[in-house]
């Protein structure tokens, strides 16, 4: 039987199959189309990221240049200043030769004129009444010349001192002062009541001279170990309010002088911080005797000195603004704030920032004071808002830092003098150049007009066109006015430094003795990080040192009084204290800047 083949099926099937591999193949083209554009993405990634670390290699030599060029200007600072800081000791070690021959000289010649002496009272019978009158005229004379000595020794002394005020002052070193109080009869009492004998009372803390500190380590079945601590002024036990004042005086004068002041006292509870800063007694005029005056602390003897020497500048020159802040559970209490019937409150304040690094606190309250009276009326009167509470090793300790500032607004006498000659250069300026009125930019478009006032105002070529505020030519619609600047006074008494297991505290206080030792704890810190002189400095760790970023890492002059207890029981806390203010000592700050009296144009 034949076999009949349909051509139309087999045509068909064909064109089936063929229409199959063509889907085949359009779907490899896709595929292939489709790894082309990946691998023109990667492609294009691949350049990118090529471009980039060619712009990074580019940027990190730059960087790496800039570093160098850094280091180098830098290094030779630092070289100019350490022959500076070597020619200073060279001076000092000059002086120190001197002293130690004048005193060799001046023992010397005591023990002649007690020979003397002795051989004239041994021969005073024997001698007639011509020989004794010329031996009492020679006696005399030994003695004026011993007096003359001792003057000559106290002045090369305070030489001394002053050198190496100027070797702080130029290193830029923090100064640092320690006050060992006494073993007071609380001592005493509190150790009994805690069973711990009378060897926890015992005196191990001593000041051996005017700048050293000597600790005495005592561990069981050890032999005593001693530790030196250095610092620019030593206090001892038996020195007086005054004796302490006396070598904070002249950071005072600097105050008038333009330059900011702080001055701090640190320390744990019972060590005497607020005895050192306030003193046991008020000032106040109508009652104040001689006694009470003596037992007054820094803050009122500061007050009284700024007045007094304001008192010698003109009159109207200075104005003094009183604030006082409390740092409390790390926030900041502005204690001067009222309410609305007048009563002193204690307000919550911020701390801002602003564009030029300044600090300030938002809405903080200044009483203008007129004399050392109202700014002592001023702080007595929030004594009571401070945070207080009774721990085991004091009954009345404070559990905040206590900020006193006193602000100085200060006037220049020769502003107005210098606006008049401005006034009349501008003057002798229009009718050279006829010009209407003389500004930056006509000085940069007449040359003969830039030279002459750049020789008048002392201006340097590289910047002829200072800014429109400060402008030397002011126009019609405008008027000269002296604009005071500032400077501030920061007396600090910080919080007790001890530990939670010495206060003994329970419940709520707690976390005011955590709050305490972790901003002593970024104190400390900042000091650290300032004397390794570390890229980043933590001042925002704390309220307190936010708020006293200005005193410690800026051009203010500071100040840190150590109080130290001597007795064994507090030997942990107290070589806490000294080892703070050995960290202070190493901190090289900027060089103290006075400031500048602006001269304003309206």
């Amino acid at each position: 039987m034949p076999l009949f083949i349909n051509r139309d099926q087999i045509f068909a099937h064909q064109m089936h199959l063929l229409e199959h591999k063509l889907r085949s193949k359009e779907e490899r083209i896709l595929e292939l189309e489709t790894e082309n554009a990946i691998l023109h993405l990667r492609l294009a990634e691949c350049l990118g990221k090529l471009r980039q670390d060619q712009e990074e290699e580019t940027k990190a030599l730059s960087h790496e240049q800039h570093q160098r060029d850094a280091k180098n200007i830098t290094r030779s600072a630092l070289t100019k200043l350490l022959s500076e800081v070597q020619a200073m000791k060279q001076n000092l070690s000059e002086v120190f030769a001197v002293y130690v021959c004048f005193a060799t000289e001046l023992e010397e010649q005591s023990k002649q004129l007690l020979e003397k002496v002795k051989r004239a009272s041994s021969s005073l019978s024997s001698h007639s009444g011509e020989e004794l009158q010329n031996l009492q005229t020679r006696v005399a004379a030994l003695e004026c010349s011993l007096e003359e000595e001792k003057e000559r020794c106290r002045a090369e002394r305070q030489r001394r001192k002053e050198l190496h005020n100027t070797l702080v002052e130029l290193r830029g070193n923090i100064r640092v002062h320690c006050r060992v109080r006494p073993v007071l009869p609380f001592d005493h009492i509190q150790f009994s009541a805690l069973g711990s004998g009378s060897a926890s009372a015992e005196e191990v803390i001593h000041a051996v001279s005017d700048d050293t500190v000597m600790v005495n380590c005592l561990k069981m079945g050890m032999p005593a170990q001693n530790k030196i601590f250095e610092f620019e002024r030593v206090h001892g036990p038996e020195d007086s309010q005054d004796a302490v004042f006396e070598e904070v005086k002249p950071l005072l004068t600097s105050l008038l002088d333009g330059y900011n002041v702080c001055i701090m006292a640190y320390g744990q509870t019972g060590s005497g911080k607020t005895h050192t800063m306030m003193g046991s007694h008020s000032l106040d005029e109508h009652s104040r005797t001689q006694q009470e005056a003596q037992t007054q602390g820094i803050i009122p003897k500061a007050a009284v000195e700024l007045f007094r020497l304001i008192s010698e500048k003109p009159s109207d020159s200075h104005t003094v603004e009183v604030s006082v802040m409390e740092v409390y559970n790390n926030e900041v209490f502005d204690l001067l704030a009222r309410d609305k019937h007048g009563n002193v409150t204690g307000q919550h304040r911020d701390i801002v920032t602003t564009s030029s690094g300044a600090i300030q606190i938002t809405s903080l309250t200044y009483e203008p004071v007129r004399s050392p009276s109202e700014v002592m009326q001023a702080v007595n009167s929030v004594q009571k808002l401070r945070a207080h509470c009774p721990t085991l090793v004091h009954a009345d300790s404070s559990r905040s830092h206590l900020i006193v500032t006193l602000t100085i607004s200060s006037k220049s006498p020769n502003a107005l003098a210098l606006a008049r000659r401005l006034q009349s250069a501008k003057k002798d300026m229009q009718h050279s150049s006829q010009k209407e009125w003389w500004s930056p930019r006509c000085r940069r478009a007449n040359p003969a007009a830039r030279h002459s006032s750049d020789e008048l105002f002392g201006s340097s070529a590289s910047s002829p066109c200072p800014s429109p505020s400060y402008s030397p030519c002011p126009s019609p619609r405008h008027s000269i006015s002296q604009t005071p600047f500032r400077t501030k006074l920061q007396l600090v008494d910080l919080a007790g430094s001890e530990c939670v297991g010495m206060s003994g505290v329970s419940g709520a206080a707690l976390w005011e003795v955590s709050c305490i030792n972790r901003s002593l704890s970024a104190l400390s810190d900042v000091l650290g990080a300032l004397a390794e002189q570390r890229p980043h400095v933590p001042y925002r760790n704390s309220k307190l040192t936010h708020l006293l970023q200005d005193s410690i890492g800026g051009d203010a002059k500071l100040l840190v009084m150590l109080c130290v207890s001597p007795t064994q029981r507090f030997i942990t806390e107290s070589l806490q204290s000294l080892g703070l203010g050995t960290r202070a000592r190493q901190v090289h700050k900027e060089l103290p800047r006075k400031k500048n009296t602006p001269l304003k144009v309206r």
